[in-house]
């Protein structure tokens, strides 16, 4: 009995890989911006759907790795109330994913085909940054958020005009990103050297591009 339940969180790991990459993501939360005169598509062409398709993949890609490093951080946090804020993250998150998932679709693409790798990348990164203790691996989400409402906002201004719906959902997962840095902060994120940091923006740069293409 003991042994099993040393396994638990290994096998919950697991389980939420599985969900991550395997399963089609379902969004708790409808997809924006649903309710409004954007929620039906507008048409664009070739050039602006190529655009459109490309971002949402690295959208739904950077989504894919944030599941990873929520599941690699909580599977290693010390407290529990940091754990339940990171799996709570971790939910919003899985929003994200099935809200680009479904974009793409309308979009006539797919998802990046290197998932699993930045999956399995970030999901050891965040294991490694909650080793060094709650209040590091809080830092680590204050500044990873940080980062990626930068990299959402360069991504309003590339989205064609035009593309409304994708607009909502960008600006939607925007908003949350904020708040989860504003949570860690709030729990006792420490603020990280800047050569982490820096670390951290050459990875994400290596993934964005890359998940642009691929």
């Amino acid at each position: 009995m003991g042994s099993e339940r040393l396994l638990d969180p290994f096998i919950a790991a697991a389980d939420r890989a599985l969900r991550a990459l395997a399963a089609p993501a379902h969004a708790s939360r409808p997809c924006p911006p649903a309710g409004s005169a954007a929620a039906t598509p507008t048409p664009l062409d070739d050039a602006q759907r190529r655009e459109s398709a490309a971002l949402m993949r690295v959208n739904h890609a950077g989504e894919v790795a944030a599941q990873a490093l929520y599941h690699g951080q909580a599977l290693a946090a010390r407290s529990p109330a940091t754990r339940e804020l990171l799996l709570k993250a971790a939910e919003e998150e899985a929003d994200h994913l099935g809200w680009c998932e479904q974009r793409l679709r309308e979009l006539g693409s797919g998802p990046s085909l290197l998932n699993p790798l930045w999956y399995a990348g970030s999901f050891a990164i965040g294991a490694v940054a909650a080793a060094f203790g709650d209040g590091a691996s809080l830092g680590f989400v204050a500044e990873t958020e940080r980062q990626v409402e930068g990299h959402l906002d360069e991504h309003l201004r590339r989205l064609p005009a035009a593309d409304a719906r994708s607009r909502a959902v960008v600006d939607a997962m925007r908003k949350d990103e904020i708040a989860h840095a504003a949570a860690a902060r709030a729990a006792g994120a420490v603020e990280l050297p800047d050569i982490v940091r820096g670390l951290m923006r050459a990875t994400a740069k290596v993934m964005t591009r890359t998940a642009y293409w691929i």
